[in-house]
C-alpha cells in the first residue's frame, strides 16, 4: 500500500497553535463506520455516545522537559538534544540537531553542572549519550527541570502561556517526549460525569517517543519500521478489560498510544500484564484484538497515526471525514479538535 494514499490537503491556518480556553469545549467529530455516518458535536457531550459499562482507557504518561540546549566542547557550536528513552541511569537515547556535529566521542556542555558524551549511533539517526553531573548534590530530574524545555511539536510556532496545557490532567508517570494529545480534552468534571454515568475509567502507560511521530520515508507503508517505545499495562487493568469484553461492552482507547499498547499486549492471543517495548505498526488490514472505539485528534498527512485510524474506520471513510473537517475548519493536530470513532468498520 502506497504512503501517498494517505495524503490530504491541509491549509496551514487550520493547524492549532494554542489550546482553547476550556479543554472540553473542543469540537468533536463522531464517526460511525458501520453506518457511514458523520456527526458533529462538542467534546463535553462525549457521554451521549457511550453506554454504562463501557470502559475508557487513557495514557497516564507525563511529558518531561526533554529539550536541552548545549555547546560542543571545545568549539562552542550549539547542539540541541531531545531526550527520547532512558536506557539506564544517565544513559539516554536522544535526537540531536545538527546531527553532523554530534559524532561518536563528541562531548557536550549544558552548564557548569551537566555534561554529556555521544557514545553510540542508533538505527534511526539518533544517538546514545551518557550524561554526567555532580550526583552528590543534584539529581538528574532536578537538573532537567531547571534546564529543559517542553518539547512542543515543530508545527507549533508559539510557546504556551501555561505548559500544563500540554499535559493531560491525569498525567502521572514521567517519561514522554510528546503528549498523548487525545487526552488533552478531558477535565476533572467530565471524568467525574462519565464515572457517575457508569463508565469505567482506567489507565495504561506508554512513554511517547520517536515511534509516534517519526515520519514515514518509504514509498510502501509495509517497508516502514516503527521505533520502540516503552509501555505498561497492569494485571488489574488487563483483567477489567477482559470483563468488559466478555459482557459485550465497548473498550474505548483514548489515543493511538493506548491503542498500540493494548494491541501489543494482545499479540499472543490473550491480554495480561504487560511491561516492555513495543514497535507495533497498525495500518489497514490489521485485525484489532482489543479496542472497539477510539478517541483521537486529527493527524498529519502520510503519518503512521493516520494509517492507524484508517485501519479502524477504513481509509476512504477517514479521508472523507478529514476532507469535511478541512471544509468545516476544524482545528488540527496536537492542540486541535477531537474525533470519536464509534466502532470498527465492517470487514
Amino acid at each position: 500500500m502506497k504512503v501517498e494514499e494517505f495524503d490530504y490537503h491541509l491549509p496551514e491556518e487550520l493547524i492549532a497553535q494554542k489550546p482553547l480556553p476550556k479543554r472540553d469545549e473542543s469540537r468533536l467529530m463522531v464517526l460511525n463506520p458501520k453506518q457511514n455516518k458523520i456527526e458533529e458535536n462538542v467534546f463535553k457531550n462525549l457521554k451521549k455516545f457511550l453506554d454504562p459499562g463501557d470502559m475508557i482507557i487513557m495514557n497516564n504518561s507525563r511529558v518531561i522537559p526533554a529539550r536541552l540546549y548545549g555547546a560542543k566542547i571545545p568549539t562552542g557550536t550549539e547542539i540541541e538534544v531531545l531526550l527520547l528513552n532512558e536506557l539506564t541511569e544517565g544513559r539516554w537515547e536522544v535526537l540531536v540537531r545538527p546531527g553532523r556535529r554530534a559524532k561518536k566521542g563528541v562531548k557536550i556542555n549544558f552548564n557548569d553542572i551537566l555534561k554529556a558524551e555521544v557514545v553510540e549511533y542508533t538505527d534511526f539517526g539518533g544517538r546514545i549519550v551518557e550524561f554526567s553531573w555532580d550526583e552528590n548534590n543534584y539529581d538528574f530530574e532536578e537538573i532537567l527541570n531547571q534546564l529543559g524545555e517542553m518539547p512542543l511539536p515543530p508545527y507549533i510556532n508559539e510557546k504556551l502561556d501555561d505548559p500544563e496545557r500540554y499535559q493531560t490532567i491525569y498525567s502521572k508517570k514521567k517519561g514522554s517526549a510528546a503528549a498523548p494529545t487525545a487526552g488533552l480534552h478531558f477535565t476533572e468534571n467530565l471524568l467525574n460525569e462519565l464515572q457517575d454515568y457508569g463508565i469505567i475509567l482506567d489507565y495504561i502507560t506508554l512513554h511517547v517517543g520517536l515511534g509516534t511521530f517519526r515520519p514515514v520515508k518509504s514509498e510502501e507503508i509495509e517497508d516502514h519500521e516503527m521505533h520502540e517505545e516503552y509501555a505498561e499495562i497492569s494485571a488489574e487493568t488487563a483483567a477489567k478489560i477482559k470483563e468488559v469484553k466478555a459482557r459485550g461492552s465497548k473498550v474505548i482507547a483514548v489515543g493511538t498510544t493506548v491503542t498500540r499498547t493494548l494491541e501489543s499486549a494482545a499479540q499472543d492471543g490473550g491480554l495480561s500484564e504487560y511491561k516492555g517495548w513495543t514497535d507495533i505498526f497498525i495500518y489497514p488490514g490489521y485485525e484489532f484484538k482489543v479496542i472497539d472505539s477510539l478517541i483521537t485528534n486529527f493527524h498529519l498527512p502520510k503519518s503512521t497515526l493516520l494509517m492507524l485510524v484508517s485501519a479502524l474506520a477504513g481509509k476512504d471513510f477517514i479521508l472523507s471525514a478529514y476532507k469535511k473537517a478541512v471544509e468545516d475548519k476544524y482545528r488540527f493536530f496536537s492542540l486541535g479538535d477531537a474525533m470519536l470513532i464509534l466502532n470498527r468498520k465492517e470487514d
